[in-house]
């Protein structure tokens, strides 16, 4: 629901800065207050079209603010995680600024974004009924997503989107082999030569360090053979070896141990020296016996080495990569099998298209059902609203084949008196009786809309007594279930309000002049004169003020 909203230079709004409650909120006020400019502002930084009209006169620019508390609402995080404007703490944050040239900016959550984000957010939180741009009753993809929802029919039309999505796919690629069945088949012929030939290497990517490893030790033989010769006559089996130096020293050394036990620190060192070259002597002797020129084993380690290197050079890639490749061919060439067979492609795409349209067959029914019931409470609803003899219906237009949202477009039409043909509801409906439209929808379909706040401008136009009370009721029960704001001139609506703002006009400070607009969040005693002054126009009289206080108390 919407928590604030923040409003700098704009129209004749200098500084204003409100927050705003659950339930239902008037807005009343004399005539050119405000009232519409407070809507103004609120449907700027939803992203309705920027102008630097907006912008208060002598002002460089105009900004808007907006916090929306959305720890409830999951299409909203939904959508901000997928646009990666996800903020933490439950809130959002949406700002606009318009400067004096017309320039627009335009953030959320502090990141800039642009105009058509915010209209996207904006459906997500905020519906305004009236004479303004944001009226989703006006379009068709909200008629049928608020029948959907009427309906409980959300989980049948979103799977009815994916098997569409599905046979889309499916036609595509038919057409796609249709129209390039020569290259498709050039493509096969080349896999399927480049399969057999990897194949007929036979090589995995683990057989490549091994074999490069064996033909190195090969290829080197004949000098690791005279280097383990050499080492083990100089370590061992040589006049003078090493080892042998080592041990003398070493008894030597222990002979004269009794004449001074210091030598022991010397022995300490030696010895593991010793051991250590006792190791490397038999490390040494079996290396050398494993040791053997092959000279075959290593032609044929070397024939090994030049097939898969010129395989790697036929397929420009790295030796280790071919075994990938393989793999990466024969999966292809799978595909291919299916999507070079016209007959088979045609049989996926039939099947898809008829699961779609088993799938669509179903929603229509119902959606069939719920246009019904919906018209037909709605139609009710129009004759306590000074509609009498009015007609609201649901059309539901055939296709001539499945669209990603069924087998039909879905139009709101209403005939506003009787005797007249039902049109759609955009065209033939006046402002009034288009807002009185919207309230019957929107009370009817409360359980099931998903947009928090509500907003009324001036349903009241062209009704009054009887009609008005009922509307303000109408409303006031809408505010049960969201949060509804309402500009009226009605007293009998204002009376129903959970709270009454009151908007005026002031005169600058200082001398500049400028008129500017302010808010009032009136107490009880204020809302009777408010009411009060609605009742009675110029002069309240205490008669005046009785009845606005009984109006009050409901």
């Amino acid at each position: 629901m919407l928590r604030s909203l923040s409003i700098r230079d704009f129209v004749i709004v200098e500084k204003m800065a409100l927050e705003f409650d659950a339930g239902f909120t008037v807005l009343t006020g004399e005539t050119g207050a405000g009232k519409s400019i407070l809507i103004d502002a609120l449907a700027l930084v939803l992203g309705a079209r920027a102008d630097a009209l907006v912008v208060r006169q002598g002002a460089e620019r105009a900004e808007v603010s907006a916090e929306f508390d959305i720890a409830a609402l999951r299409p909203v995080k939904k959508y901000l995680e997928k646009q990666e404007l996800t903020d933490e703490g439950g809130t959002c944050l949406i700002r606009r600024v318009i400067d004096a040239s017309g320039r627009s900016r335009a953030f959320i959550n502090g990141t800039a974004v642009t105009a058509t984000q915010l209209r996207e957010l904006g459906e997500f939180l905020v519906d305004i009924h009236g004479q303004h741009q944001h009226q989703s009753l006006a379009r068709a993809p909200a008629q049928r997503e608020l029948v959907d929802a009427y309906g409980k029919l959300e989980v049948h039309s979103e799977r009815v989107a994916v098997l569409h999505r599905d046979w889309r796919a499916k036609a595509e690629r038919c057409r796609a082999f249709e129209s390039n069945a020569a290259a498709y088949v050039a493509e096969r012929e080349r896999l399927e030569w480049q399969v057999n030939d990897l194949a007929q290497l036979d090589f995995k990517a683990e057989e490549w360090p091994t074999l490069t490893a064996e033909h190195s030790r090969l290829a080197h033989a004949a000098s690791l053979i005279e280097a383990a010769e050499f080492g083990m006559e100089t370590l061992s089996e040589g006049e003078g070896a090493s080892l042998a130096q080592v041990n003398g020293v070493i008894s030597r050394l222990k002979n004269l141990l009794d004449y001074d036990p210091k030598l022991k620190e010397v022995l300490d060192v030696l010895e593991p020296a010793q051991v250590q070259l006792q190791e490397a002597v038999y490390s040494l002797r079996h290396y050398q016996q494993k040791l053997d020129l092959d000279p075959k084993r290593l032609r044929e380690a070397e024939q090994r080495m030049d097939a898969i290197h010129s395989a790697s050079r036929k397929y420009r890639t790295e030796p280790e990569q071919l075994p990938d490749m393989l793999a990466k061919a024969r999966a292809r060439l799978d595909e291919l099998s299916i999507a070079g067979d016209a007959v088979a492609l045609r049989k996926l795409e039939t099947a898809a298209l008829e699961a779609c349209v088993i799938e669509a067959k179903k929603l229509s029914v119902g959606r069939r059902k719920a246009a019904k019931a919906l018209a037909e409470k709605v139609t009710d609803a129009m004759q306590t609203l000074a509609m009498n003899g009015g007609v609201f219906e649901v059309a539901l237009n055939s296709l001539e084949q499945p669209a990603v949202h069924g087998l039909e477009n879905i139009e709101f039409q209403v005939s506003a008196h009787k005797g007249m043909t039902p049109q759609p509801l955009g065209r033939v409906a006046s402002g009034g009786e288009l807002s009185r439209i919207s309230l019957a929808i929107q009370t009817i379909t409360s359980q099931v809309a998903q947009v928090p706040t509500l907003i009324f401008d001036e349903v009241d136009a062209g009704i009054g007594g009887r009609v008005a009370e009922i509307v303000g009721k109408l409303i006031k029960d809408l505010g049960k279930k969201h949060q509804v704001m309402c500009i009226t001139h009605l007293p009998q609506v204002a009376a129903c309000g959970d709270q009454q703002w009151q908007v005026a006009k002031s005169a600058g400070n200082g001398t500049n002049g400028k008129v500017s607009s302010k808010v009032t969040v009136l107490d009880k005693t204020q809302r009777v004169e408010e009411i009060a002054r609605m009742l009675g126009g110029v002069k309240i009289t205490d008669t005046t003020r009785k009845h606005a206080a009984e109006m009050l108390k409901g």
